[in-house]
Parts: structure tokens; sequence; C-alpha cells
């Protein structure tokens, strides 16, 4: 057994051996047209020992050239040069001098040793005319300098003008890049690993008018996805007072957004660098952006993107270059909204796309822009999670939040900073609301399925904004108005409804005890009312103390209105609510008790005087023709006499009182005074009655003149009836201010022009 096991493994050693000399003593014959003007280059990969060599006419070398016209046979003395050698194949190609050969590129010449391989096509052009690079299926994507491709198979394209090299980039299979168009010359590079299949280039080259830039890179997107690009010479600067543009190939249903990630400037002398975009259905193309700017969101359909260079200044340049993203997605919104019952019925999802948090970039922002015509406003809810305001005594500690802003074509209302896990339900906004989603940390990809935002559209509001909080009984709420940094705009109305929890109360407090502004014109207010009935509102104007803390048992509104402050004064106001368990108030239950004690000594009284008159004879009618019927009125408020407009009058009257004459003579009882007219001397209110409560929901125009009414004349009529009531003490002093307040002068809004700022920015 022993002898059989040595016999085998000599034998084994013996093939081995035998398969690395044939290896070893493998020839390749390469052999080059002169017309093809191809150069093939064989030599040790950098920074690789040279432990194996090329023998050629029995000398060995590292490197062999093989030139355009010559043919050469050589073999390796080592089994694995794919791990000691490169190989370059470059094809020069003159369009200048030369017919181009337009058409497919082929991978010449054939049989080629297995090695690392880069075929180079240096193709010179005229900058009269434009080259183009055609792509096949499923064309390219580009990377970033240092990252490599999942197949090791790479394409490079460099433009050469005159004496100047540009990057244009590098690129990967399977992506969306399909034509390169290039002015001038062009130098485009194929790197393929020694075992790829690939047979085929993969492109053409036809030739194409000048396009009068550096370049232009067409991608076509199609379905949900996304692209990463690069300026060309990327990280480096982009040259100097150049053009390039992307062309964006995308279906009319979808919808585009731009973002930039990474982008420096340079320093310039003239000119200005900037973007611009040939947009669809635009009637100011092209339009111009910085790349400082927000870029545009929700594009219908195809359109072009240009990157402009500048004069640099030549002491300190500085590097222009930019890295950004396209992202292609089906409509949030599938169209603007017209018909209000159809658009109630619709809940729009607020969510950044799947597609988006699975790219292996970080996000750092994500854009919505809402529409919708004047006579309809939209609702932003997060029915699970809601909202919570960033506050400086309750800042927002989650891996992302919303900057919401409401805006006029005229101006801007920074609605606030907000967050996940808060109390707010709902945000009400009257004018075009941008929503932008700001990441913090790697920690969003894992709360992004969570994201609960919530858009639809409602009828018109009166007020600005209008925030519905639904707070958990054991949180303290913290609110404060928009705008917070830069005060808020004149004559804008802010409305907040707290839902109360059941068997709680709350407490509702300001953080100071003023508004801090003098008005120039109109007047500001804080209202505060309970929502149950016959609930009193509590208003304050911007001279008077705000509210002290008190207790709220049921939901309750919050309202302040600004008017126009003198210069340098700005309105911002914050208060918080924090419950507590309703407690049973003794002293309640003890004068309820006492009250139905009142009420069951009342009903036996009642009882007893009845009993007592069922006893007596049934009262009788009187007519008394000379006493003065008619109730004390205004002078000259009836025109008709007595006679004529028949006010008789029947009184009902105790027969013991009308016959006590008759009954002394019977049982001996006092005879009352009769035909006599006894004036009413009971009390009688010297002002006139309230007005009804302050509509706490107002929608008052700005005037320069007193809106004080007179209240209209009296009705000469015989059948208007009147309600006399006593007027409470210290009524006339609220009434009036009431009435100073029903007419004070407030607006719809004039938004500021600034955006509120945050610390969690």
């Amino acid at each position: 057994m022993a002898a059989g096991r040595a016999l085998a493994a000599l034998l084994a050693a013996l093939l081995v051996a035998s398969a690395q000399h044939l290896q070893r003593e493998a020839s390749f014959t390469i052999s080059l047209r002169t017309v093809d003007k191809i150069t093939v280059m064989i030599k040790l990969r950098p920074g690789v020992p040279p432990r194996c060599q090329i023998r050629f006419k029995n000398v060995s070398r590292s490197e062999l050239k093989i030139k355009p016209g010559e043919t050469m046979t050589f073999t390796f003395t080592c089994s694995t040069p794919e791990k000691y050698f490169i190989m370059e194949i470059q094809k020069n190609i003159d369009c200048v001098s030369d017919p181009c050969p337009f058409g497919d590129v082929h991978l010449y010449p054939p049989g080629l040793p297995r090695l690392n391989r880069t075929f180079i096509w240096d193709v010179k052009a005229s900058t009269k005319a434009g080259l183009e690079l055609r792509f096949s299926a499923p064309w390219l994507r580009q990377i970033e300098p240092g990252e490599t491709c999942p197949d090791f198979v790479s394409y490079n394209i460099n433009s050469c003008i005159d004496v100047a090299t540009v990057n244009i980039g590098t690129f990967c299979r399977n992506g969306s890049v399909s034509r390169v168009k290039l002015l001038g010359g062009v130098v485009m590079s194929l790197h393929l690993p020694w075992d790829s299949p690939v047979t085929t280039s993969g492109f053409n080259i036809a030739n194409r008018a000048s396009i009068k830039r550096l370049c232009i890179i067409e991608s076509i997107l199609n379905g949900e996805s996304s692209i990463t690009l690069m300026s060309p010479n990327y990280p480096l600067g982009f040259p100097e007072d150049e053009l390039m543009t992307w062309q964006f190939v995308i279906p009319s249903n979808m919808r585009a957004s731009v973002f930039f990630h990474n982008y420096s400037l340079s320093n310039c002398e003239r000119k200005e660098e900037r973007v611009e975009y040939y947009l669809p259905g635009s009637l100011s193309n092209p339009e111009v952006f910085k790349l400082s700017d927000s870029q545009p969101a929700n594009i219908a359909g195809s359109f072009n993107l240009s990157l402009q260079g500048c004069d640099q200044d030549t002491q300190n340049p500085g590097i222009l270059r930019l890295l950004f993203q396209v992202v292609v997605q089906h409509p949030q919104v599938d169209e603007s909204c017209v018909d209000l019952r159809w658009c109630q019925r619709k809940i729009y999802s607020l969510s950044v796309p799947m597609a988006i948090t699975k790219l292996p970039i970080q996000l750092r922002k994500f854009i919505w822009k809402l529409s919708a015509p004047d006579p309809i406003n939209i609702e932003i809810t997060s029915p699970s999670l809601k909202l919570q305001q960033h506050v400086p005594e309750q800042r927002c500690n989650t891996s992302y939040s919303y900057s919401i802003v409401s805006a006029t074509p005229e101006a801007e209302l920074n609605v606030g900073i907000f967050c996940p896990g808060g109390s707010i339900e709902k945000i009400q906004m009257r004018n075009n609301v941008t929503i932008s989603l700001k990441t913090f940390g790697r920690g969003f990809l894992n709360e992004s399925n969570h994201q609960d935002l919530k858009m639809s559209f409602v009828p018109h509001i009166k007020d600005e904004c209008t925030f519905t909080v639904s707070p958990d009984p054991k949180a303290k709420v913290y609110l404060q108005t928009p705008s917070w940094l830069y005060g808020l705009p004149p004559y804008v109305s802010i409305s907040w409804y707290v839902v109360v929890p059941g068997k709680h109360v709350a407490r509702l407090a300001f953080s100071k005890d003023r508004m801090g502004i003098t008005c120039e014109t109109g007047r500001a207010y804080v209202n505060i009312k309970e929502e149950t009935s016959g609930a009193e509102e509590t208003v304050r104007r911007e001279d008077e103390l705000l509210p002290e803390p008190r207790k709220m048992y049921h939901n309750f509104w919050v309202n302040i209105s600004n008017c126009k402050p003198v210069d340098k004064m700005q309105l911002a106001l914050q208060f918080w609510v924090t419950f507590a368990d309703r407690q049973i108030d003794l002293g309640l239950i003890l004068g309820m008790v006492a009250g139905a004690g009142v009420l069951v000594a009342i009903g036996l009284t009642v009882c007893c005087v009845k009993k007592k008159k069922k006893s007596q004879n049934p009262m009788v009618g009187v007519y008394n023709a000379n006493v003065n019927t008619q109730v004390p009125r205004k002078q000259g408020l009836f025109t008709k006499g007595r006679k004529t407009n028949e006010s008789h009058v029947y009184a009902v009257i105790d027969d013991a009182m009308v016959y006590g004459h008759l009954l002394k003579e019977s049982n001996g009882s006092v005879a009352p005074e009769v035909d006599v007219y006894r004036p009413f001397d009971g009390p009688i209110g010297s002002l006139p009655p309230s007005p009804p409560p302050f509509s706490f929901r107002k929608d008052i125009k700005p005037s320069n003149t007193s809106n004080t009414e007179e209240p209209p004349p009296l009705t000469d009529t015989d059948h208007d009836a009147y309600t006399f009531a006593h007027q409470k003490s210290g009524q006339s002093e609220d009434n009036g201010d009431t009435n100073e307040k029903n007419n004070g002068d407030t607006s719809t809004s004039l938004l500021e022009n600034k955006e509120q700022d945050s610390s969690v920015e």
C-alpha cells in the first residue's frame, strides 16, 4: 500500500512539472499591420518583483514593444505571467489628415496573451468638428477617482484640445450614460482584467458638428433610478472659462430632482461661475442658478444642465469642481389640485423614495415643493409619530428634521424646524409650501422606514398657519411663533388648537409677561378661548400684560395676531402647556349639595302655595279703564294712540286682591286700593346691554380710518321685542375694550423675506 501511494505521488508530480514546462514553453505570435497604426506594449506591473521574464529570440527581458508592421514570437519564463505583466494596445486615429474610421470599434489584434490589458484609442480631430462616442446597452456609469468597478471592466475618457488634456471621467458598465460628445480629439481607454470574457469594445465613433463646448454627456434614465456625475478633472479643477453640458433623457411621466453634494468655487476675476438649466415648459430658459442655490426638483421630463466657469485670478485661481446627483421617480403629486372635492379624497405620502435611501452615498437633504391654487390650502399631518417643534428649551435630537416654509411669490414665512416624536398632529398653511428634510449622520437609514409625513388639500383657512396639538398627558409642550429669529411678519395671524386629554386639566403659560412691541399701524392681539359652551374669551393687546398662567379644562385655542410694529421691534412669543390629573373639588361638591337643598326647599314652598290657592275661589279678569297699562318706553317710539292701536290690556289678578272690599264685608279682611296706577319702581340699567362676545376668528382688512360704527336706530314698530339686563360691575370697561379690539387694525399677511435659521441646522 505504501509503495502504491508513493508511486501515485511521483506520477502526479511529474504531470504538474510537465504542464508547467509546456506552459512555460508556450509561445505567442503578434503580427501588426502598418495601416492599422497599432502598437502593443508588454511590461511589468508596477510594484511587482521581476520573478518572470519575457523570452524573445533566446534573450530574456522585462518588457516587449511591438510596432506597426512588426511580427514577434515570444514566451514567458513562468506559468502565471498575468501576475507579473500588463499589456497596452494603442491605436492612433488621425481624423485631421485622413478619413475617420467611423462605426464600431473592434478589439484588435486577436490572439493576445491572457494578461491585464488596456486598449487605447488616440483620436486626433479638429476643433471645428465634434466626435461622438456612442455606447451600446447597458451603457455606462461614472465613478469617483479611486473607485473600482464590480467586474473590473472600466472606461476612461480624456478630451484633447491642442496640447491640453482634460479627464472627462472614469466609467463602469451598467449605467445610463449613452453618449459622450467631445470637441476636438479624444483618448479613449478600455481596461480589461486578464480573465474577462469581453470581446467587443462596446462603443462606436460618429462624426458631429462642432458642439462649441468642452463636452456633452447624455444620460437616459428609464423608471425610478438615480445617477451620480462629476465635472471633468474631478476632484481637481474644471478648466478655466470652460463650458460643458449634461443632457438627461427622462420619460415625461417621471419627475427628476437635482442635488449638489460636493462643490467648490474658484476665485473669479471676470464672469461668474454658475449652472444653467433648460427645463421643459419653462418660459425663461435658460434658468440660471448659483452652485450654492437649491437646485430644481420635480422636473417633468428631459432637461439640460450646463456648468460655466470663469476667468480665474492668476495669483490665486482656486478650484471649480462639482459632484451632483439626479434622482428620477414617479411623481409624488400626480397633477395640480383644481377640484377640491377630488383633492380632499387624496392623501399623499411625503417620504424619501426607497431608491434614494439604498444609494451608497449618504443623503443630506430632500426637498418637497407643494403648490395649490388660491382657494385651496395645504395640510401636513404626522398621524403616528407627530411632530416636535425645535425650540431652545426642547431641541430635536433625531437623525433627521423638517424645515417648513410657507411662501408666496413675494415673501416667505419660515414656519419652523420640526422633528418626529412630538405633539403636533397637523399643520395647515395658506400658501405654497416647501419642506426640506435634512439628515444628521447615518441613523437616518434605520429611521427612514418609519416616516409618516402626509400631505392633503383643505379648504381655505383664515390664518396664515394653524397648528393642531394633541399632546401626551405626561408631556410638557413648548410652542413658539414662526420666524422666531426675525419676528412674526406684520399683520400675520397664527393659531394653535390644543387638545386636552380626558380626565386632565391643562396649564397654559407664556414665557414673558408682555409682547414686547409697539404698534405703528393696527393692533397686536393674543386671544385664548376654551371650546365649550359659554366659555369666556381672554383678549390682550400689545400694550397690556399677557395672561397669567391659567388652567384649561377643555380643548382650547390660542391665537396670536401681529400689527405693523415700529422699526426694529419683533413679535416673538413662546408658550408652553403641561397637564395634570383633574381633581374633584370638595368645595364644588358642598356647593352642589347646598344648591340641591335650596331647590328642595323651594319645591316644598311652591307645593304649599299651590295647595292653599286650590282652596280659594278661581281668579277673575277685571278691566280697569283708568289705569295706564302701557310699558314705560322712549318718547315718540310708538306713533299710534291708545285707542287707535288697540293696546287694551287685561290683567289676571288674584281675586283676594281685587275683591278685598267685598271679602272684608264677609270675613273682615282689609280691602286694597282700586283704580290707582302704581308706577314701576324696580331697578332699570343705565347702560345698553353687552354686545355679543368678541369673535375669536377674525379676518379684518387694514384701514387708515376708524371702523367704529354707531348702533343702528330703533325701528318704529309695534312688534319689536326688547330684553333688559343688569350691567355687571366692571363690564363697562371690558365692553369698551372689546369694541376697541373688534375695531383694531389687522390685515392679511405681508410675509417676511428672511429665512429662519436654527441651531439644528
